[in-house]
């Protein structure tokens, strides 16, 4: 009998999620950002199910690109960081990858490559989260080097990110767009310069930032990048749901402790279900006292220190819990964002570093 902890993922909910981006941009283009091995839910299966619904993917680096290529994926997948080496570019035009471009640095070696035959680029201009991309002021020549070199193919896609369209009253988006909007300003008129602008969190609530291809991440898998209710938001379906069971039970009296550090006392005659799940599955070490966990369907209270492959639930309010009712962490009737919340961090981090101890089962 295998260890009970693992993560089911719906490839259906995957599916609506898609065609709801989708929705919001008919007209276009939708790249699957599937980095991190798609958000902890296993890139080549994630990218298999959705391939003929989008017409590219979005990964970090040459290592995730080149992943897809030996399972079959034919589309073209766009490495968002560039090439981090000159060799890089040149397997980029070999396995038809599609070269960010991030930094002056990155676009003098894409300049200087030797390739026997083009890249398409995607030029990334710092509109103000100041990370990666080049200055708005830069935005012409930079243009222009990639649009008359040899080593680029078709027209170059103009791309930008934004630092804070999760949050859906703050005007730094629209400065955002205005910077970019005056760096662009010098390009010439035809052909019409191809946009990228949106992610998950401006596709579905900044219309004005949908252009010509949308970034969805998050979303696809099922969970919102706001903080608040959104109307879309509420639209998507969980696509992971992580799930585990009680491998034992224990009455604890009035006083005693439970867990690493004596962390929670029992304020009552307490019934604890020990759970096979902790930090060494992907749970986050720093979830409180009260994080919802839902045994046989019911809301239940994490109590004491996550250890790294076990937790205690209280659940002295239900009446027949037993030895191997299913444990639910998060997904299907427990969002994570309400797990993460709980737990002082984002659902981005809990899905996107779960990690290979724990299986993937993948369903219809």
């Amino acid at each position: 009998m295998s260890r009970p902890a693992k993560a089911l993922i719906d490839l259906n909910a995957l599916r609506h999620n898609v065609a709801l981006a989708k929705g919001l941009s008919p007209h276009s283009g939708t790249m699957a950002i599937v980095k991190a091995n798609a958000y902890g839910h296993g890139v080549v299966p994630v990218a298999r199910a959705i391939e003929d619904m989008v017409p590219a993917f979005g990964v970090a680096c040459i290592e995730e690109a080149l992943e897809l290529r030996e399972a079959g994926i034919t589309k073209p997948i766009c490495l968002l960081e560039g090439a981090f080496c000159s060799d890089e570019i040149v397997a980029a035009a070999e396995h038809d990858f599609w070269l960010s471009v991030v930094s002056r640095e990155q676009l003098q070696v894409l300049l200087a490559a030797r390739l026997n035959r083009p890249v398409k680029a995607w030029l990334w201009v710092d509109s103000g989260m100041h990370r990666l991309g080049i200055r708005p002021e830069e935005v012409v020549d930079s243009y222009a080097a990639l649009s008359t070199t040899g080593n680029v193919a078709d027209c170059v896609v103009l791309a930008t990110h934004f630092a804070c369209a999760d949050e859906l009253k703050n005007e730094f988006t629209h400065q955002q767009l205005l910077r970019l909007k005056t760096g662009m300003a010098g390009l010439p008129e035809q052909p019409r310069v191809s946009l990228s602008l949106a992610n998950s969190a401006a596709l579905m609530a900044w219309p004005e930032c949908r252009a010509d291809w949308n970034r969805p991440g998050i979303m696809l898998y099922g969970s919102s990048p706001f903080s608040v209710h959104h109307p879309q938001a509420e639209k998507l379906l969980p696509v992971m749901t992580l799930t585990s069971s009680v491998i034992a039970l224990r009455e604890v009296p009035v006083g005693e402790s439970v867990g690493y550090a004596a962390r929670w006392h029992a304020s009552r005659p307490s019934r604890i279900a020990t759970v096979a799940i902790g930090y060494g599955d992907g749970y986050p070490v720093h979830a409180p006292d009260g994080t919802p966990v839902l045994v046989k369907g019911q809301r239940c209270s994490l109590v004491g220190r996550v250890s790294m492959d076990m937790i205690t639930v209280d659940v002295t309010h239900l009446s027949d819990v037993a030895v191997g009712d299913e444990v639910v962490l998060w997904g299907n009737g427990l969002s994570v964002n309400e797990v993460a919340t709980s737990a002082g961090t984002i659902s981005y981090e809990l899905l996107a570093r779960m990690p290979r101890r724990v299986p993937r089962s993948y369903s219809e």
